[in-house]
């Protein structure tokens, strides 16, 4: 059975791909399925934006959709960037500017407020009688400064332990511990049960 998923990320689609084939699901992105849609992720919570990606892109296609909304999470910020992890620091701003504006606003807080996880939230709808949210997290704590060659994002500053960021990481190993994997264990469960 098709499933779009809401989202043109490679990295996402090949990680969603390998947990929901097995299922009987067949994912694709939105191009694939030809699906160009400019979405507003105005929600308050991840939960929200991602029911809002589902949703949009659902009534476009009628078929079973799965969406997801994530980001990082501090502590000492107050939950910030949270829901705009991806333009905390300017709507057009690199990876590298969103670390080092994380990295500044960090500079001189010791390690026990430093505390933070990676939050992302999937949202699947399979007809309009079946609908499922599904959160998952992974915690660690924002380093000193960027460490490591993989990943994207905010993966060079978070750190899993004092040597080890998520940048340090291949795709392997992060997808066993991250928090789009830890959602997508949930949701593959919940799928299984249903």
């Amino acid at each position: 059975m098709k499933l779009i998923i809401a989202s043109n990320n490679e990295g996402k689609i090949r990680e969603f791909k390998k947990m929901l084939e097995p299922l009987g699901y067949e994912p694709v992105s939105m191009k694939e399925a030809g699906i160009n849609a400019q979405i507003a992720e105005d929600g308050d919570t991840f939960s929200e934006n991602a029911h809002i990606k589902a949703k949009t892109i659902y009534e476009i296609a009628s078929c079973p959709v799965l969406a997801d909304d994530s980001g990082l999470e501090i502590e000492f910020l107050g939950g910030a960037p949270g829901v705009y992890s991806a333009r905390y620091a300017g709507e057009n701003a690199t990876d590298e500017e969103r670390c080092s504006k994380i990295l500044e606003e960090m500079r001189g807080v010791d390690k026990p407020l430093r505390n933070a996880k990676f939050v992302c939230s999937l949202y699947f709808i399979r007809d309009d009688d079946f609908e499922l949210c599904v959160n998952g997290e992974c915690e660690g704590f924002i380093g000193e400064e960027p460490t490591g060659e993989n990943g994207f994002g905010y993966d060079p500053i978070f750190m899993i332990d004092d040597d080890t960021s998520m940048a340090c990481l291949t795709d392997e190993e992060k997808n066993k511990i991250s928090h789009r994997a830890r959602a997508l264990e949930s949701l593959v469960q919940e799928l299984k049960n249903s």
